[in-house]
């Protein structure tokens, strides 16, 4: 059965200092909208293979923005834009709303496995996006994992031991995900990442960690803009 990979796009610019939101910003120095986080990253789903729906969570407003970057890299493949909500959780519950018939069809009509990824991250790999996509399906749930260093606690005390940061794609079973988001909803849940959710809701499934590395970073301030810029020349 085929994937479902879902953009994570309704973020903002504040941290960024931007006025606006921070996957439109041009990352080569040009004003190309396509050199942008969110145009990297789309041309990078582009290429996992066996994705049967790829879904693009949006900022209400940026509706068109973003689709002056996806229009130019889609060719003859179709991406379902959707309305984002005020918390990524919100945004991921969006995404599975439009999934579900997909996630509840039975056979070859289906999709077995959903990717979810922040845009926000636009060096991800389509390797990343497989290996999680198929650890995922092996086991039932898989999170990218890089090494942290240097870190220390709120009264600048060194911390111990060997630490990892959790990224994205974050990747886990069609079925268990849509029970896991259901049961949150009920209950009024927010979750801080989509592992936070499955880990309160399907004890069950099993979440590995996949190696990844730094590079693998997410734009938050404005230095992480340049550092971008820089591994992209």
């Amino acid at each position: 059965m085929p994937a479902a990979l879902v953009l994570l796009a309704a973020g903002s610019g504040t941290r960024v200092g931007a006025a606006t939101n921070k996957v439109l910003l041009p990352l080569d120095g040009s004003d190309d909208p396509a050199s942008s986080a969110l145009g990297l990253s789309l041309r990078t789903a582009l290429e996992v293979p066996d994705v049967r729906r790829l879904v693009l969570v949006v900022r209400s407003g940026d509706e068109e923005a973003v689709a002056a970057v996806a229009q130019p890299l889609l060719g003859d493949r179709e991406v379902v834009m959707v309305a984002g909500g005020d918390t990524r959780h919100a945004s991921e519950q969006a995404a599975l709303a439009v999934l579900r018939a997909d996630i509840e069809a039975a056979g070859e009509d289906g999709i077995d496995v959903v990717a979810i990824h922040d845009t926000a991250r636009p060096l991800v790999s389509p390797e990343l996006f497989s290996v999680v996509i198929g650890v995922a399906r092996k086991h039932g749930g898989a999170i990218p994992a890089a090494p942290l260093s240097h870190l220390s606690t709120r009264d600048l005390q060194p911390v111990a031991g060997a630490l990892v940061g959790v990224q994205t794609p974050q990747a886990f079973r069609a079925a268990d995900l849509l029970a896991a988001y259901a049961q949150a909803a009920a209950d009024g849940f927010d979750g801080t990442d989509t592992g936070a959710t499955l880990e309160r809701y399907a004890s069950g499934v099993r979440i590995v960690a996949v190696p990844s590395s730094s590079l693998n970073l997410k734009v938050t301030f404005a230095d992480d803009l340049g550092a971008v810029t820089t591994l992209l020349n």
